[in-house]
């Protein structure tokens, strides 16, 4: 089966209204494919790279949704010597669509940050900065947490939950004393200017925050735990694949990339 690029658009914009979008992100469809596009296959990837691209060709893919945006600042010329610009190149060459949420799917409800939230415990959430128009939606969450446990297990959970192999933790004082983190605060990717409108919070989620922001955090009795950028980000794409499939009611196929990985790698010591 097949549907039009304007339902998968529509499909999105469903999931991640643009409206909620940052206003200096570039969100939604950046490249529309080859004229009359009909989608049957479509993968999801948190950058676009060649070695997705490459995967979009052999998997006969029609679009590609890559969470963070290949168009960004403004381009006068493109060229195949930089490598984001041959990206685009590449993706118009070979007809693929490409669409982007972004932070539309951080602020969404359901969406990056409702998931990252759980990533601490269950319970309830609300956003840091609600949305002005739709205040269910908005930058980061806050999560009170169901049943409060140690930061030990708290960060057992949050590993396994983001199907990670290592996480960097900072520890307040309190919570190696065993306090226990009863609310906590997520923001995804580069997180830390969010800790600001956090309040009440004992621990902290998000990918990279500055050195003294860490630091300072600790100090006021906040742990934090850093999952490297995209580390906050990728393990949201299977819920993100299943969700638009069901919202496309299964007429298209929605894989997540295999090819698409972080390009920082933690090296184990020896």
């Amino acid at each position: 089966m097949a549907v039009s690029l304007t339902t998968l658009v529509d499909a999105m914009e469903l999931l991640a209204p643009p409206s909620l979008a940052e206003p200096w992100d570039n969100v939604g469809l950046l490249l529309p494919g080859r004229e009359g596009l009909q989608v049957t296959r479509a993968v999801v990837t948190i950058d676009l790279t060649d070695a997705v691209i490459d995967e979009a060709l052999d998997q006969a893919a029609d679009a590609i949704v890559s969470y963070h945006p290949i168009l960004f600042d403004g381009k006068k010329r493109l060229r195949r010597d930089v490598a984001s610009e041959r990206i685009v190149l590449r993706c118009v060459e070979r007809g693929l669509a490409v669409y982007s949420p972004h932070t539309a799917l951080d602020s969404a409800p359901d969406g990056l940050n409702d998931w990252l939230a759980r990533a601490a415990g269950e319970g309830t959430t609300r956003p840091l900065v609600p949305h002005p128009l739709r205040p269910e939606a908005g930058q980061g969450r806050h999560l009170d947490v169901s049943a409060p446990d140690n930061l030990e297990n708290v960060v057992a959970r949050a590993r396994k939950h983001l199907g990670l192999g290592s996480l960097r933790v900072a520890s307040a004082e309190r919570h190696l004393r065993g306090a226990p983190i009863a609310a906590a605060a997520v923001a995804a990717g580069a997180g830390g200017p969010l800790l600001s409108k956090a309040r009440g919070i004992d621990l902290f989620i998000t990918g990279e925050m500055r050195h003294h922001d860490v630091l300072a955090a600790v100090e006021a009795g906040i742990s934090v735990i850093l999952a490297e950028h995209t580390g906050s980000e990728r393990g949201y794409l299977p819920t993100l694949a299943d969700r638009l499939q069901t919202t496309l009611q299964g007429t298209v196929e929605v894989v997540v990339s295999k090819r698409d990985r972080d390009p920082v790698l933690t090296v184990p010591a020896g």
